[in-house]
């Protein structure tokens, strides 16, 4: 079964980056715990402590928390309430069904006098004769017993009935004793019986089935073997189980050498072919903090990678990555690198000029001449438009 490692508290402390020593808060439920230890070494300022759904037996090891306030060990196996004393600061207790039959052991809690809620639900205990006023008399400081509000008459009336009702609380709880004794007998019997059986049958399968209809008796016992068997279950399905395929792995250049173009993060962009510069806009996520963003400029590519996600495009044209700039807009949160060209497109700079074209004349080879004259000078490809007909790229 699992105990208290520092592994799990750090990996349960994710909220405080990890930090234990200064854990306010830490919750370890349905962890199949037996133990409570380590942890008033390691988070001497607890002020929350959620250790509910677990198979503890005894409440201990807690004594250091000066600071702990809520303290909740509901559905585990405790049968007494104990080690509580040094809790100073403890203002909330929930031991919601456990199996606390000695009901005399409240009395450990008279020192905690911050402690105003306690919540005993669903144990034995609460099915004794006079158990509420019992417990509202010997803790007066509580306010708040079972989630129910504790009057100032009722208390006044339990203070002068607690002599009277101890004596009763007192008896009821040797009987239960003595109940609960034979029941660790009857159970024992009854687990090596079903062990034997169990042993018997070959098939796997209906050996865990043998188990899991048998009939059993609600006690610390059979909670912890069912835990187990459902401990060993989580073990055969992860045995069977396919492992995971292989992650491909990644590349970012052809066998050629040529860069790849990706978008692992799936960021909207827009790529701008200037005359002497190319501009990228990634629109990063407004408020990513830049320390997860790192911009790698080479002649034929530019890499971005976005808290471990790879963006990369390449370019026909050769940059100058020492003269490009990358910079980040404070309102946005998109990023703007500006990559400089090795040489300038100087079919993306010129422009027509009409300066130097004399009209022509009229006569008979005037279709043809003029049709010559717009032929002369450089053609302005940026103005270039596809024809409406032209299907899209597939």
């Amino acid at each position: 079964f699992c105990i208290v490692t520092e592994e799990l508290v750090r990996k349960k402390s994710e909220h405080n980056e990890r930090l234990i020593s200064t854990l306010e808060e830490i919750s370890l439920h349905q962890e199949d715990i037996e133990v409570i230890e380590h942890i008033q070494n390691w988070c001497r300022d607890l002020k929350i402590l959620l250790l509910q759904s677990n198979l503890i037996a005894r409440l201990e090891n807690l004594h250091k928390l000066k600071r702990l306030e809520y303290l909740n060990a509901a559905i585990n196996n405790i049968e007494r309430v104990e080690n509580l004393e040094g809790c100073e600061s403890l203002n909330k207790l929930d031991l919601t069904l456990n199996f606390i039959g000695e009901l005399t052991s409240l009395e450990s809690l008279r020192g905690n006098h911050n402690l105003r809620e306690l919540l005993l639900i669903g144990n034995p205990c609460v099915d004794y004769p006079h158990y509420r006023d019992y417990v509202v008399a010997t803790l007066p400081q509580l306010t708040s017993l079972d989630c129910v509000e504790i009057t100032p008459s009722e208390r006044l009336q339990a203070i002068r009935e607690l002599a009277k009702n101890r004596a009763i609380i007192v008896q009821r709880q040797a009987d239960q004793g003595i109940e609960r004794d034979e029941q660790r007998i009857r159970v024992a019997e009854q687990q090596a019986a079903l062990a034997e059986q169990c042993a018997a049958i070959e098939d796997e399968d209906e050996r865990i089935k043998a188990f899991w209809q048998a009939k059993s008796e609600h006690c610390p016992e059979i909670r912890t073997e069912i835990a187990r068997q459902h401990r060993l279950g989580r073990e055969r399905h992860e045995s069977k189980s396919t492992p995971e395929p292989p992650r491909r792995e990644r590349h970012f250049f052809a066998p050629d050498g040529r860069p790849y173009n990706m978008n692992q993060a799936k960021l909207p962009f827009k790529f701008q072919d200037e005359a002497d510069h190319y501009q990228l806009q990634l629109e990063v996520y407004r408020h990513l903090d830049t320390s997860l963003i790192d911009v790698d400029v080479q002649t034929n590519y530019t890499r971005v990678t976005v808290k471990g996600k790879i963006f990369q495009i390449a370019y026909n044209e050769e940059v100058k990555p020492d003269e490009s700039t990358v910079q980040r807009s404070q309102t946005t949160g998109h990023l703007v690198v500006i990559l400089r060209k090795l040489k300038v497109n100087e079919l993306l700079t010129a422009k027509p000029s009409t300066a130097g074209i004399k009209p022509a004349p009229l006569g008979k080879d005037t279709g043809k001449e003029a049709k010559g004259e717009k032929l002369r000078g450089v053609v302005d490809i940026s103005n270039i438009c596809p024809p409406a007909d032209l299907p899209d790229l597939i």
